[in-house]
């Protein structure tokens, strides 16, 4: 049995699309950009806020430095006023959550989110559940980079191949893959099934209960 899942935020715990969706679109719109549908927010999210604005900028044609401290910028203050907005975990996650937590699994949040962000959603939406919070942090690359995830290993004395590296996208499953984990691809978030399967994720979970039956 594993010791530890390290669980990816958005498109796998928590439906963040719409929240995304509705911030990234307030911010181009400040700014006479087009905004961008909802749907084509599950291809540009991934690797972090930064290449998101230098992604949503690229739909019209508009990556520019200025612009990219402009939009981002607004992107932030709306974002952190209220990071819950549109927001709610996926369903069967609270329940899987507790059940991890009685079988004695340690769990933690990897983001490539701003920590703070990453942070303040985690607690509004599961409290102190999670052994270990990280979000984007200076001094750490993103995604797919596993630096992070090895650091959360050592904080809580768990080996890479005492771990599981649960998430929505190929991103996360190279992160685990890269890390030495054991990676299960969630099928409910952003990405398909194909990509999943192409990243070379161990195991694949259509919905929450499907990650108890595959580390326990």
């Amino acid at each position: 049995m594993k010791k530890l899942c390290i669980f990816d935020l958005d498109g796998t715990l928590s439906n963040t699309l719409p929240t995304i969706a509705y911030y990234g679109n307030l911010a181009l719109q400040k700014y006479g950009h087009t905004p961008i549908d909802e749907q084509k927010y599950k291809t540009l999210v991934g690797n972090g806020r930064d290449i998101l604005i230098h992604r949503m900028l690229a739909e019209s044609g508009s990556d520019s430095p200025e612009e990219y401290e402009r939009v981002g910028t607004a992107y932030d203050a709306a974002y952190e006023a209220d990071v819950l907005y549109l927001t709610k975990p996926y369903d069967g996650i609270l329940t899987l959550l507790d059940r991890l937590k009685k079988s004695g699994i340690k769990t933690a949040v990897l983001s490539n989110k701003p920590h703070n962000v990453a942070e303040a959603v985690v607690k509004e939406l599961f409290g102190t559940v999670f052994d270990a919070v990280w979000g984007k942090k200076p001094d750490f690359p993103v995604k797919p980079d596993p630096r992070a995830a090895l650091c959360i290993c050592r904080s809580l004395d768990i080996k890479p191949e005492d771990t599981v590296f649960i998430g929505d996208t190929g991103v996360d499953i190279e992160t685990g893959k890269n890390g030495g984990f054991y990676t299960v691809g969630v099928l409910w978030g952003f990405r398909t099934k194909q990509e999943l399967i192409a990243a070379g994720a161990d195991a694949l979970a259509s919905e929450a209960e499907d990650i108890l039956k595959i580390i326990l």
